[in-house]
């Protein structure tokens, strides 16, 4: 009867060790799949962290490498565009001027001309400066001004007379001045305006010297 007893103790003995192995198996499991998925987690987001900020930074960089600079421009293209917008303005009044007061046919057709030609040419110089940021003049200076003013109260022949010779002499300076662009600009859009617009002068002053040489 003792050595029955004896027997089951020691079986019971075994059965509680062995399930205290079973349970120590588990929890260790159990640690080692927390610390691989945290292992796991912590990857994860150290690899996507730095490729989130690589992108804002390469992001950031193409936005600010293709916003146009006004500031590189020269000083020669800033003072060609700037009196280009002026003249451009001036002549666009004086040949609406031309169209709705003079007497001869020829200078009304000549101001129509001019004036139509320099709207065009004034629309694509703005186009051009919208796309750089760059702030053209928005008025004649005043010795423009005082030309128009001058010609406007002009009337008959003698208002015929002074616009055709003022579209003479100023279309002479204008090729002078857009010839100089053509050649010794620095920003190539500038200078390719400069160059598309030369054969446009050289016709007002062609035809502008046509009407001079009728009207004597």
């Amino acid at each position: 009867m003792l050595l029955i007893l004896t027997n089951q103790i020691i079986i019971m003995k075994n059965s509680i060790l062995t399930l205290l192995a079973v349970a120590a198996m588990v929890s260790c499991n159990k640690k080692d799949s927390v610390s691989t998925n945290s292992s796991v987690d912590s990857t994860d987001m150290s690899s996507t962290a730095p490729m989130d900020s690589s992108q804002t930074l390469n992001d950031s960089a193409t936005v600010s490498s293709t916003v146009p600079d006004a500031k590189a421009l020269s000083t020669q293209d800033k003072t060609f565009v700037d009196a280009a917008a002026k003249g451009g303005m001036m002549e666009v009044m004086m040949g609406e001027l031309a169209a709705a007061n003079a007497t001869n046919a020829s200078v009304k057709s000549l101001g129509q001309m001019i004036a139509k030609d320099h709207k065009a040419a004034n629309e694509e110089l703005k186009k051009w400066a919208g796309s750089v940021n760059y702030s053209l003049p928005a008025s004649l200076d005043a010795s423009q001004q005082k030309m128009h003013d001058d010609l406007k109260a002009k009337k008959g022949a003698d208002f015929d007379k002074a616009y055709v010779d003022m579209m003479v002499n100023d279309h002479k300076k204008d090729i002078a001045a857009f010839k100089k662009e053509s050649t010794d600009g620095t920003d190539a859009n500038v200078k390719a305006f400069a160059t598309k617009t030369l054969p446009t002068l050289e016709n007002h002053l062609k035809e502008s010297e046509k009407v001079k040489s009728a009207l004597k």
